[in-house]
């Protein structure tokens, strides 16, 4: 079981810009991190970019702890989501990749392989039509613009819930249309 009481004292260090608490704090956990997205995602590189994620939100949002749970119950949930979220953007990219795009001109591709890539894409655009106006803008700034909610609620004037609730039920849609094929 962890030591609540170093963890907060460290927290604590950290928060009065002692930044070598914050490195000891994160050297104390990372591994448990990394197991964790690891088992998540199946992938040693998956799990050390969540890492990355990981550490960069615990390093920005430290502030925000509030000391009602412990740190590592803390740490478990951001590595969760964000290990989830990881997961979906990785395997929408897989589902959705526009690789063949930057494929299309290369002189190793077979005519076949180009043909093939070109009706991919026609495929894809074609059913993008097929989505309401707001999923669609979403969905295209979300799966291929790699945008966050947050970015892409402050372009569209909307809330971050109703941007994950149209990215939601674009992905749904897509996902229909794509494999109704």
């Amino acid at each position: 079981m962890p030591d609540n009481t170093q963890d907060n004292d460290l927290i604590n260090g950290f928060l009065n810009g002692d930044e070598s608490a914050f490195n000891k704090l994160i050297r104390k956990y990372q591994t448990k991190i990394y197991w964790q997205a690891r088992r998540m995602s199946g992938s040693h590189d998956d799990a050390d970019e969540i890492l990355q994620e990981v550490l960069l939100v615990v390093y920005n949002k430290l502030n925000t702890f509030k000391f009602e749970s412990s740190f590592s119950t803390w740490l478990y949930r951001i590595t969760a989501t964000r290990s989830i979220n990881y997961i979906k953007k990785r395997d929408l990219k897989k589902m959705f990749s526009l690789d063949v795009l930057k494929n299309k001109s290369s002189s190793s591709n077979s005519v076949s392989e180009n043909i093939e890539s070109a009706e991919q894409v026609s495929r894809i655009e074609k059913h993008l039509q097929k989505l309401p106006p707001k999923q669609r803008e979403v969905f295209i700034m979300r799966a291929f613009d790699e945008l966050s909610y947050d970015e892409i609620a402050s372009i569209t004037g909307k809330s971050a819930g109703s941007i994950k609730a149209n990215y939601f039920h674009a992905a749904i849609k897509m996902k229909e249309l794509l494999s109704n094929e």
